[in-house]
């Protein structure tokens, strides 16, 4: 067995940026329980898998990623949302597995590594409905400290007390913080809610705390991320928190973008609205979770909202921004979807110029309301439905991008490669919404730029989602 200071563990991480964040949570644990910690799985005496539990293809990717590691020798531990949601089920269907820990093992992890290293047998998470735990009245979670919820940092003391419980697994410029976790919507397809909990937000002081953390280690831009940014201070007596938060994370030196993702259109507020489109620093970017615009189909889903009141409330957007970035996702072949209902939808994405669509084909999850609910659409139906609309959306946000040739945009640089220098404009997400290629021109040489500039650069052309523009202006140098 290798001695303290020899133990390696490799973090791997799938899934959303949430899991990112649990992901670095779980690293400053381990290092602090004397662990050397690594994204390299080929080298290491334990390998983590923090994996996802969302749909049928990500439940595929996480075992795939166990089988993997299991295939180096190493102890193998599987956590994250998939090991939450099923535990003691997927040990048994899993023996490569030395262990399956849920998000109650996170606060002692190095003592479990410890003791798996040490060829003891830990006891696989014996999985509960998550909600079940904190308080039905949302302002009376933030007593409920013994329950666990990552990614909120390391106990009720003050955020000036203590330090952030979070070690950097990435190094460049733009970086997650969370802002809440869980979820108290009851949509009929998603079981989130069951595995993650209720709604819990971080307070102002530890996001802040976080975010000045962040920004020292080198990070430009903020990615805010929950299950539901529109609820954050819900739980904390202030609804409208949010649009007080964003300011203060603007202002934190070093920080020159503040995006935040996740947003509900039935709880996107008009001062909320306003504070994204048209705070200094903060990305006039707008995250929507439609799912579908049908109000039939929506009903169903347990959700509100309207082809109609959904483009009124980009209209309102872009009353404030003409320019501000708009993205979401959508399903298809939703049990009772008709094609009269899959045309509204085709409708609203025609009439939406979202930037950015993810467009996901129905599938029965286990435990929601919607697997046992009739009239399903059939496999055959569900593909041609997803073939036509993914087609019908890679068109409309090619044309959305075409559409922005001529304009300005900021662009935080990404990277400075030999042959390329990529980074991302206000409307462009990491990693889901395109990015933009800077090219030479009248104006800065792209190649003597650095990872974490911000610039103003000229739209020359695009690319599907992609841009192409020639920086014009610094704006606001790495080292600022």
């Amino acid at each position: 067995m290798p001695t303290n200071a020899d133990r390696r563990v490799a973090l791997l991480t799938l899934g959303c940026a949430r899991n990112e964040v649990d992901s670095e949570e779980l690293a400053a644990r381990l290092a602090a329980g004397g662990w050397s910690v690594t994204t390299d799985g080929t080298d290491a005496d334990v390998v983590v898998v923090n994996t996802c539990g969302f749909v049928a293809k990500a439940k595929q990717d996480s075992i795939d990623t166990l089988l993997a590691a299991a295939d180096t020798g190493a102890k193998v531990v599987a956590t994250g949302c998939l090991a939450e949601r099923y535990g003691e089920q997927l040990a048994g269907e899993l023996p490569e597995a030395d262990a399956v820990l849920g998000f109650d093992h996170y606060p002692d992890m190095a003592a479990r590594l410890d003791a798996i290293l040490a060829g003891e047998t830990i006891a696989s998470h014996a999985p509960r409905d998550r909600r079940t735990l904190l308080p039905l009245t949302p302002v009376a979670r933030q007593a409920a400290a013994e329950v666990v919820v990552p990614g909120h940092g390391a106990g009720n003391l003050p955020a000036h007390l203590r330090g952030v419980m979070r070690q950097r697994l990435e190094s460049g410029p733009v970086a997650p913080l969370k802002l809440a976790s869980g979820c108290d919507r009851r949509c009929t397809f998603c079981a989130i809610p069951s595995f993650r909990g209720a709604f819990v937000s971080r307070t102002p002081d530890e996001v802040l705390a976080e975010a000045e953390w962040l920004a020292s280690s080198g990070v430009r831009e903020l990615v805010l991320v929950s299950e539901n940014s529109t609820s954050y201070g819900k739980d904390l007596g202030d609804p409208r928190l949010l649009e007080r938060l964003l300011p203060q994370l603007a202002a934190v030196r070093g920080i020159v973008r503040v995006r935040v993702s996740y947003l509900q259109p039935a709880e996107t507020r008009p001062g909320l609205v306003e504070a994204i489109a048209t705070t200094p620093g903060v990305a006039p970017y707008f995250d929507l979770s439609f799912q579908h615009s049908s109000e039939p189909v929506l009903r169903r889903m347990r959700r509100f909202g309207s082809t109609e009141r959904f483009l009124e409330l980009l209209e309102s957007v872009r009353r404030l921004d003409p320019d501000a970035g708009a993205r979401s996702n959508v399903i298809v072949g939703f049990p009772g979807e008709t094609r009269e209902d899959v045309d509204e939808l085709a409708r609203f994405l025609t009439e939406a110029r979202l930037d950015a669509v993810g467009v996901f084909d129905y599938s029965d999850e286990d435990g929601t309301e919607a697997a046992d609910l009739p009239d399903k659409v059939s496999e055959s139906d569900i593909k041609k439905r997803y073939d036509w609309m993914s087609a019908l959306a890679e068109e409309l946000c090619a044309q959305r991008a075409a559409d922005r040739i001529g304009s300005h945009v900021d662009v935080l640089v990404d990277d400075v490669l030999d042959d390329s220098v990529e980074g991302r404009a206000a409307h462009q997400a990491p990693e889901v919404d395109g990015s933009t290629t800077l090219v030479g021109g009248d104006g800065l040489d792209p190649f003597a730029l650095r990872r974490g500039d911000l610039v103003r650069a000229k739209v020359v052309d695009s690319v599907g989602v992609d841009l192409v523009a020639v920086p014009i202006e610094m704006i606001s140098p790495a080292d600022s």
